[in-house]
């Protein structure tokens, strides 16, 4: 995954993408084209899926049973696979949601301390 702005390839910290995966999945299955897609929209075009780091992050959520597919057709008329979170995946879904807000929080303190606190 890299962003826009930073044409060489920027790495996300590791699992971030599967968080992403996950979290698009929530709303319901789509095929891969599409959660790469959606990921792009909701970052307002910031975050970049490649398909060389999305296939193996589905294949990787596969095998932890935190998503399955299922052959369909896409709206173009092509046979897709579609992938759809499973109750593991939805309960995983949370544990790094809330992984997730920890860290966020925890290098905000670092780069915005509180007025008056240590470390300014």
């Amino acid at each position: 995954m890299s962003t826009k702005e930073d044409e060489a390839r920027t790495e996300l910290l590791q699992g971030t993408l599967d968080l992403l995966i996950l979290r698009t999945l929530r709303l319901g299955p789509a095929h891969g084209h599409a959660v790469a897609k959606a990921i792009e929209r909701n970052s307002e075009d910031v975050l970049q899926v490649e398909q060389g780091s999305l296939y193996p992050a589905l294949h990787r959520l596969i095998k932890r049973g935190w998503i399955t597919w299922e052959d369909g057709t896409s709206e173009n008329n092509r046979k897709a696979k579609y992938y759809r979170l499973t109750e593991k995946g939805r309960r995983q879904l949370r544990i790094e949601t809330n992984r997730w807000d920890k860290l966020v929080a925890a290098i905000s303190r670092i780069l915005r301390p509180v007025v008056g606190g240590s470390g300014s």
